[in-house]
């Protein structure tokens, strides 16, 4: 019989558990309404989303297809972001090789980056200072940059520093 009255207890104390610690269905059910309150906030109030989308892409090679893949990255995620009604804004970083893409007189895609511009101001182009120094003692000239392209001391600290600030880095 006393083997009995400890297996009740047993079964008592298990049951108190029970009832005590919320199944793991139970804790995705509320994980789930705590979703479905925030999705509704989110519809009903635009502020809820208002922080901006921020991308840094690096262009360091000097290959036609990756600038254009760079490019083409850029415009898919402004018009991702615009059909949503969202903000983003956008960085091409270049250095070493890739400064190519921003030079005026070497830049297989200028005319691209041009029109682009045009069309989408969230899209900023950052060419290394380094690199533009480095290319004007090798080629013994001033590198000529395109209108849309503005200089940073260095790509890779911009980078850096971007990053540091919560930005999202690719690399296509």
């Amino acid at each position: 019989m006393k083997w009995i009255g400890n297996s009740v207890r047993a079964l008592a104390a298990i049951a108190a558990l029970l009832l005590i610690a919320p199944s793991s269905e139970a804790q995705v059910n509320k994980k789930s309404a705590q979703a479905t309150k925030l999705t509704a906030v989110t519809k009903t109030n635009p502020q809820a989303t208002e922080k901006p989308h921020r991308l840094i892409l690096q262009v360091n090679s000097n290959e036609p297809a990756m600038m254009n893949l760079a490019l083409n990255n850029a415009s898919n995620v402004v018009q991702y972001y615009k059909d949503l009604g969202e903000k983003v804004s956008i960085e091409v970083v270049t250095f070493g090789p890739g400064l190519h893409m921003l030079r005026d007189d070497t830049s297989p895609v200028k005319a691209r980056i041009e029109t682009l511009a045009l069309s989408s101001p969230e899209i900023s182009f950052k060419a290394c200072g380094n690199t533009r120094e480095n290319m004007g003692k090798a080629e013994s000239k001033e590198i000529p940059l395109i209108s849309q392209a503005s200089i940073v001391k260095s790509g890779v600290v911009r980078v850096m520093e971007l990053q540091e600030q919560g930005w999202t880095y690719v690399k296509p």
